[in-house]
């Protein structure tokens, strides 16, 4: 009963500084009536939610993707749920995470690019606007215990360190507790640690069997198990964002000699092998070409002798540290089992973007070198340092070549707005709900995964939260896909812009263009493509079809001024 002023039986009721105060007050306990809020419980069959992040794994990077490397873990889960052969980002890590956790596109959010910088405009703050709660806090506010563990790199370069402030970090965003880096990446071996809202050290080191992405998951167990014991009847959500396998490509040694030799025949032969994979598993449609060679990517047996001993060891240390990030997944999907809470559990599997370019032509031993400017020495490396890839004493990455393979069928890479940087990853498993498996084939985009949770639990974004009018969501759900025979989804255009690469998708069709910084944004080149009958971008149809093109790159336009991509902005760092 609430009454507020005035008198009930004779006794007047005074007034509290609690504005939904149900209750009574009156001078003494006797005269007055307590009340207690009902606490915030999302629907009785809202479901735990998982989502699994990894960093710069290509589109064909999974087993079930079609490469060679051992990812069984991932595997099943694709086996008992749905798979994505039409999902895209935004070619980017920052940007695409924005997109995950808000359901907004970046730019919108203040994400243009990676999180370390503040450009001075609205599309590029380096943190997510107030204007765009996360999943997380929509979560939480409606009875969720949440969870992040791993890579953050969503809160501005200059706000990282032990002085604050605090406003874009994870317990800022929504997380009750969050374990991991808050930078673009770190050192599998002696990572730079953060917990809730300070840094610490490593709980071990690598000689006593250390490594950051064990450690992880790790926590993510502690926390659910924690949550179990006293309230199993509250939902959670988990955010577990790897540093795999973005560079430094680094995991315990015997994931990484069982690849010894096999990739000895070079990214040549690797693209044709997990292509024919990827047709025979219906990934890809009959008809589809292999993309040609990038730019740069020499013919594996044009590579000097050195560079192909250099370049293969450099992917064997990458397919360790996947199958190694894999065997974690693994651990984790086992405990949920174990604990009767998989079945009931939305467990989402992604890539930020495609495979990386930043190994360069030929690869690196040190990445931070290249950034330097200091050119390494390859015989050197062969004849003195081929035994310290893929541990602390190597920040390696991988050359073109191998990247390519990465995004077979597509061309270019991370970065890029054609299909090797922003077609990636998605598989999605949820057994109490996911009837019938297999792969799905709809377009869908990063900014589609906070519209599905939110669908599933119920859940309605306020046109206020904390005090900040609310964007709308620019994704849709992806329920509806999830049974065999459902239709296209239906879904307006959608954007892609990084550094001045531009791209937009509507109705099946592609524009284009691949940027170089300095050049006029008003009359560079735009490509065509329609990739309903095109997967891998290879036919461009912009001199057949230029009314075609016309109106693609207009909804561009329209499109970049709707979500605050202006102004265009191919800078990068500038020393």
């Amino acid at each position: 009963m609430r009454a507020h002023g005035h008198e009930q039986l004779g006794v007047p009721t005074l007034t509290t500084s609690e504005p939904d105060f149900g209750g009574r007050i009156g001078r003494t306990f006797a005269d007055s009536e307590p009340w207690w809020p009902e606490p915030k419980r999302p629907p009785g069959d809202a479901p735990n939610v998982v989502m699994i992040v990894l960093d710069d794994t290509g589109f064909a990077h999974f087993g079930c993707y079609g490469s060679t490397i051992a990812t069984p873990s991932i595997d099943r889960l694709a086996g008992g749920g749905v798979r994505y052969s039409n999902f895209h980002t935004t070619a980017l890590c920052s940007p695409s995470r924005a997109c995950l956790l808000t359901g907004r596109n970046h730019h919108a959010v203040g994400m243009r690019a990676v999180s370390n910088f503040d450009s001075g405009f609205p599309n590029m703050r380096g943190g997510i606007t107030p204007r765009a709660a996360t999943i997380a806090e929509l979560l939480r506010d409606n009875g969720y215990s949440t969870f992040a563990a791993g890579k953050w790199h969503l809160a501005p370069m200059q706000e990282c360190s032990a002085a604050g402030p605090y406003d874009h970090w994870p317990l800022q965003k929504g997380f009750d507790r969050f374990y991991g880096f808050l930078q673009g990446e770190t050192d599998q071996f002696y990572p730079e640690l953060t917990e809730d809202n300070h840094h610490v050290s490593p709980p071990a080191l690598p000689e006593d069997g250390y490594h950051v992405s064990e450690d992880l998951i790790d926590h993510s167990i502690g926390w659910i198990r924690d949550l179990q014991s006293v309230r199993p009847d509250r939902p959670f959500f988990l955010y577990v964002a790897f540093g795999a396998t973005h560079a430094p490509h680094q995991a315990p040694p015997e994931f990484i000699e069982k690849y010894r030799g096999s990739f000895d025949a070079g990214w040549d032969a690797a693209r044709d092998v997990w292509f024919a994979r990827q047709l025979e598993m219906g990934l890809v449609p009959e008809g589809t070409t292999l993309a040609e060679r990038n730019p740069g990517v020499l013919p594996w047996d044009e590579l000097p002798e050195n560079g192909r001993i250099f370049a293969a060891r450099l992917q064997e240390a990458f397919a360790g540290f996947l199958e190694h990030t894999d065997a974690q997944i693994g651990r984790l999907v086992a405990f949920l089992n174990a604990h009767d809470l998989l079945d009931d559990t939305l467990l989402i599997v992604l890539s930020d973007n495609g495979a990386s370019q930043e190994g360069g032509p030929r690869g690196v031993m040190d990445e931070f070198s290249t950034f330097n400017l200091i050119r390494e020495d390859l015989d050197d490396i062969v004849a003195n340092r081929l035994d310290d890839i893929g541990t602390s004493r190597a920040h390696t990455n991988i050359p073109w070549g191998w990247a390519q393979a990465g995004n077979t069928p597509l061309k270019w890479y991370k970065q890029n707005t054609y299909g090797g940087g922003v077609r990636d990853p998605l598989l999605i498993h949820w057994p109490k709900r996911i009837k019938e498996a297999g792969i799905r084939h709809q377009f869908c985009h990063v900014t589609d995964i906070t519209p599905t949770v939110l669908d599933v639990t119920g859940i309605e974004v306020p046109e206020h939260f904390n005090g900040h009018p609310q964007i709308p969501l620019h994704g849709t759900s992806l329920a509806g896909t999830w049974d065999k025979d459902s239709s296209p989804a239906t879904r307006g255009p959608q954007y892609f812009e990084q550094f001045g690469h531009r791209g937009i998708w509507k109705d099946g069709w592609k524009a284009v263009t691949y940027h170089r910084k300095g050049d006029d944004f008003d009359t560079e080149d735009w490509a065509l493509y329609h990739l309903d009958e095109d997967f891998s971008e290879g036919h461009d149809l912009a001199a057949e079809q230029p009314e075609k093109l016309k109106e693609l790159v207009e909804a561009w336009w329209a499109e970049a001024e709707a979500h605050d991509v202006l102004p265009l902005d191919d800078r990068t760092i500038e020393l």
